[in-house]
């Protein structure tokens, strides 16, 4: 074989380093078989490539991750996940998931290995040598370091170490960080405030769903305890030019002056309700992760109220501290941040809550109509 030939079919890994966005994925883990890996932001990660428990270095590895589990892996302020490429680690039982803190991903088919560099581009798991490393991502899910796998195992003592040492989550960077939103103040008045509130309460509300990706289709799903909220639909027209026009004058001029988008569309017109009667909350979730909802660009909370506690806005990936907009405050954020709404211990929170676009994403959500589910609109840009 030829230097050239040799070189052509090199097996070509990955190569992820400190500072890089660590690839997200769907894929079966212990806990879920379809597992969103971007969910898991807000902490800091740890992934264990260890390949195989069936030969010594793999199940050093395990041992070493279960003597941690507790007093490091806690999923507050750390979590691991566990990469199997060798399907007996779940047949035999080899691989266990240990809550708060130790979950494995059942990567079989090495769709993970691919991505983060520990199998070839290209090439399933089984086919060739798999490379064994840990990497630990910082809560916005970048990569921080990389240890790889070494024959005599020091590190394992390595990483252990570096995991204790490190910083609180809220001191990720060095210093606490503010989540990169914007608050606009006095976007509704008194006055229009009390009169959507006053509507909600005329009409009720109903429950309010979210939207998932289940075979290729986008669908509303339901379910309390990921999100308890009640919506009232606003259908007046004139309702919605005055809604329009308030959020035009005083929300996109923020957005234009500091994030250089000019927003054009507006999707959702409705007055929301996180009950402390209902254990209203909202669990941490991204709003443009679907077809259906892959046009969305900015998510705005305005507060119609301000009489009520908890129901507050966080970002995970940036720390723990949350948001509440004063009544008639908008927090106005990009749709693809992790964010959760906390739950309202007393009270009623009333908000209106609508998505922003512009018209390129208009032709975006049009295109996607083929994989709307059933009970999902259409859209005509």
């Amino acid at each position: 074989m030829s230097a050239a030939t040799a070189a052509a079919t090199k097996p070509a890994y990955r190569s992820l380093q400190a500072g890089d966005p660590a690839p997200w994925f769907h894929q079966a883990c212990t806990s879920n078989p379809n597992f969103a890996f971007d969910t898991v932001a807000g902490r800091y990660i740890v992934l264990c490539f260890y390949g195989t428990a069936s030969d010594e270095p793999g199940r050093a590895a395990l041992e070493a991750i279960q003597a941690g589990q507790g007093s490091l892996f806690d999923d507050d302020k750390l979590a691991l996940f566990g990469i199997s490429f060798d399907p007996a680690d779940q047949s035999e039982g080899r691989a266990r998931e240990m809550l708060p803190g130790i979950r494995h991903f059942w990567d079989f088919d090495g769709k993970v290995g691919q991505l983060y560099g520990a199998l070839p581009q290209g090439q399933e798991s089984g086919s060739v040598a798999a490379r064994r490393f840990w990497m630990v991502l910082n809560p916005t899910l970048r990569v921080r370091a990389v240890f790889p796998f070494r024959e005599d195992g020091s590190d394992r003592d390595e990483v252990m170490a570096y995991l204790r040492a490190l910083p609180p989550i809220d001191r990720f960077a060095g210093f606490e960080i503010q989540a990169p939103i914007l608050i606009v103040p006095d976007v509704f008045e008194e006055g229009f405030r009390k009169h959507l509130i006053g509507l909600y309460e005329e009409h009720g509300g109903t429950e309010s769903g979210y939207m998932r990706e289940v075979d290729g289709k986008t669908v509303a799903v339901h379910n309390p305890n990921h999100k308890r909220r009640k919506d009232y639909t606003i259908t007046d027209p004139n309702l919605i030019r005055q809604v329009q026009n308030r959020v035009i004058r005083r929300i996109n001029t923020e957005i234009e002056k500091v994030h250089c988008f000019k927003p054009t569309r507006m999707e959702r017109y409705i007055v929301s309700c996180y009950a402390a009667e209902d254990g209203g909350h909202f669990r941490a979730h991204r709003d443009n992760t679907t077809k259906g909802t892959a046009h969305r660009r900015f998510a705005v909370s305005i507060n119609l109220n301000a009489e009520f506690e908890g129901g507050e806005v966080g970002f995970p990936e940036y720390g723990p501290r949350t948001y509440k907009a004063p009544a008639g405050g908008a927090v106005v954020f990009s749709c693809s941040l992790l964010h959760s709404v906390s739950k309202v211990t007393e009270g009623r929170r009333y908000a209106f809550l609508p998505f922003i676009y512009d018209d390129e994403a208009a032709r975006i959500r049009e295109a996607n109509n083929a994989y709307l589910g059933e009970g999902v609109g259409g859209y005509r840009a």
